[in-house]
């Protein structure tokens, strides 16, 4: 009766939906559709009342132009809440915006992927914001196990496979067989810190001061890795730090490879440790496969032609990378008991 009621009664009257809760976006995949929602995870409150007056796309152009009540805030840092209250509003908002017409008498059953390694008490807090903005049921999935899934590689069988998973707050590497993790590593060296980077290096060489929004729109129009991306520059606009006034420069390719030049080092030597420690006969299938690289961070131009260089492994950038987590969160709630030896953890609940 328990399993007819699951099985039969409650996808009549209940939603499914895949979440990929990142540092700089939030994806929501409802079973049926595919993903529906794509926002910046950002939440803008009035601290007068107290209130959420704006979530994702709208609060992210507020950044650093908000009035004095008015605060911008990222509610997530390095993967992992930071602030409770917002991110419930911000699940809330974007899971209700996600079932939009086929809103259902109950609450969600909703599958999130949370960066691998994280403590029982940051889980929980995922746990806890996700029941508080109305799913019935939550469950927790690594990241890269979500994301070897969106991109369909065949981490259930007798093979190894490697997967670095490059998001706004971490990287994820890791290599998976039989369902599971068998080395990983997390590096909070991600596209946050690669902004935090061109900030500072823009303020050491040029002695201007520009906000991390113009900072992440110059990494994603002129970033590289690689001199054969060809020559591209940008303008950019701030504040010089010696006269106070407005100050436009130009920003080339290169100075943006300087700028993040430590950092790339750092992914790529983390990369290399987990491959050192990885057993032979899982090396060997891939070096034969290849590292996929998925995530925001893999459209980085040329990191992919560099990390093969540096490794002597084939790198490739997985179609889509952007939503590679959210299509591992539906392929799981398409057939739940199948995969769930593969979660962190399961709610056996109605």
């Amino acid at each position: 009766m328990r399993n007819f009621i699951k099985d039969r009664i409650l996808p009549l009257v209940s939603n499914d939906v895949g979440i990929d809760l990142g540092t700089a976006n939030t994806l929501v995949y409802l079973r049926g559709k595919g993903i529906v929602v794509q926002e910046p995870s950002v939440v803008a409150v009035n601290q007068k009342t107290g209130q959420v007056v704006a979530v994702g796309t709208t609060a992210k152009a507020m950044l650093g132009r908000t009035p004095g009540h008015l605060i911008a805030v990222r509610p997530l840092v390095e993967g992992v809440v930071s602030d409770y209250e917002a991110t419930e509003e911000m699940l809330a908002y974007l899971m209700n915006r996600a079932q939009g017409v086929s809103k259902k008498i109950l609450g969600p059953r909703a599958v999130i992927g949370v960066p691998s390694g994280i403590t029982n008490v940051e889980r929980r807090a995922v746990k806890d914001a996700a029941r508080g903005a109305g799913a019935r049921e939550v469950h927790i999935v690594e990241e890269p196990i979500a994301a070897a899934l969106g991109v369909r590689l065949p981490i259930r069988e007798a093979t190894g496979s490697m997967l670095v998973d490059i998001g706004g707050g971490t990287i994820d590497i890791a290599v998976l067989s039989l369902g599971g993790i068998v080395r990983s590593k997390v590096l909070r060296v991600a596209g946050d810190k690669l902004n935090q980077d061109i900030i500072s290096y823009v303020r050491s060489e040029f002695k201007i001061l520009i906000g991390e929004k113009t900072a992440e729109a110059v990494k994603i129009a002129i970033g590289s890795v690689s001199e054969g991306a060809g020559h591209l520059e940008a303008v950019v606009r701030g504040r010089d730090l010696i006269t106070g006034l407005p100050r436009e420069i130009v920003l080339t390719d290169s100075d943006i490879r300087e700028a993040i030049s430590q950092s790339i080092d750092t992914i790529i030597e983390s990369v290399r440790e987990v491959l050192e420690t990885t057993p032979p006969e899982i090396l060997s299938d891939i070096m034969r496969q290849g590292i996929v690289l998925t995530g925001g961070g893999a459209l980085l131009k040329g990191l992919d032609t560099l990390l093969s260089q540096w490794l002597k492994v084939p790198v490739i950038v997985a179609d889509e990378p952007l939503s590679a987590v959210a299509r591992g969160t539906g392929v799981i709630l398409e057939n739940l008991d199948a995969y769930r030896d593969m979660l962190i953890e399961y709610d056996d609940e109605l």
